[in-house]
């Protein structure tokens, strides 16, 4: 009786050991599911910072990376840190230091982890951005520039250059006006209008031909509300270095863009219908293009490269 009174003591004994080292193993996997999600939430966070700073940097360049490296780490101090000065570098991908490589890291620290000595993980975060002269744009408004225009020539950006873009005759029945997708004919003055109150909803590619809108049709009330509407505010424009044909056959050779901001018009007719305003050098949605010998207007994009 005594000694199965002893055996049921010893199997008790040994259940609670065996209990208590599968309650630790649990306890210690389920500390680390959680702190590893967190580890990893903090990777993820980390690494959206190092890509928006790496965007907000590559708007400075290529002409200022002091600026670039600025913006960049002043972006991602107001969004959770983890760079400093000596996490940013450049490099030439189509023109020299139009490229970003942010590197940002910080600890994360851990919780669970901290019963077995590991208070925290350094997470780290690479983003690489590049700064392109537009290959394709996306909302282009149907007015076009001259390239030889003076203030693209001498690239005078900003309220310090106030110009003049005209509407008089370049060619039978055109007045600037540019068929934008790429139809052929005559285009609606409500068309015309919304091209320029919102930019034409599609991909406009450059080093191609477009045909001309005919007619004054800037006279029209759709084309004059637009342009109220855009008052202060910037419309990206196609450029022109050619044009070929006449009457509805007549053509403008887009060879990129340029952003203007407006701050009045008058039209009153051919030869005394302009827009006043100045050209800003601005990032612009598009695809970036990977020519070194394509003109620059002043129309950027920036993306990040894998």
């Amino acid at each position: 009786m005594i000694s199965s009174r002893v055996s049921l003591r010893s199997q008790t004994g040994q259940s609670l050991v065996i209990t208590l080292v599968f309650m630790t193993v649990l306890l210690g996997m389920a500390a680390a599911v959680l702190d590893v999600g967190s580890w990893y939430r903090a990777d993820r966070k980390l690494q959206a910072n190092a890509d928006a700073a790496a965007l907000a940097g590559a708007q400075e360049l290529p002409g200022n990376t002091a600026q670039a490296e600025a913006a960049a780490v002043d972006y991602a101090d107001r969004n959770d840190g983890g760079l400093t000065a000596s996490g940013v570098s450049f490099e030439t991908g189509v023109v020299p230091n139009d490229t970003i490589v942010v590197n940002a890291e910080r600890p994360a620290p851990g919780f669970f982890a901290k019963l077995f000595g590991l208070n925290s993980v350094q997470v780290r975060a690479k983003a690489t951005a590049r700064t392109s002269v537009l290959g394709r744009a996306r909302w282009a408004a149907p007015i076009g520039i001259d390239w030889t225009h003076e203030k693209l020539q001498c690239k005078c950006y900003g309220t310090g250059h106030p110009t003049v873009l005209d509407f008089f005759k370049v060619g039978p029945g055109a007045f600037r006006l540019i068929n934008i997708d790429s139809s052929h004919g005559g285009t609606g003055p409500q068309d015309l209008g919304e091209w320029i109150r919102g930019g034409l909803d599609a991909w406009m590619d450059k080093d191609r031909w477009y045909f001309s809108d005919p007619g004054m049709k800037p006279n029209s009330s759709h084309v004059k509300g637009a342009l109220d509407f855009r008052d202060e505010t910037e419309l990206l424009f196609p450029v022109y270095n050619a044009t070929r044909a006449q009457g509805a056959g007549f053509e403008y050779y887009v060879i990129g863009w340029a952003v203007f901001h407006i701050t009045d018009y008058e039209i009153h007719g051919s030869k005394d219908s302009r827009l006043y305003g100045y050209f800003v050098d601005m990032v612009w949605e598009g695809v970036g293009s990977e020519s070194a010998g394509d003109p620059s207007f002043g129309a950027r994009t920036v993306s990040l490269i894998e």
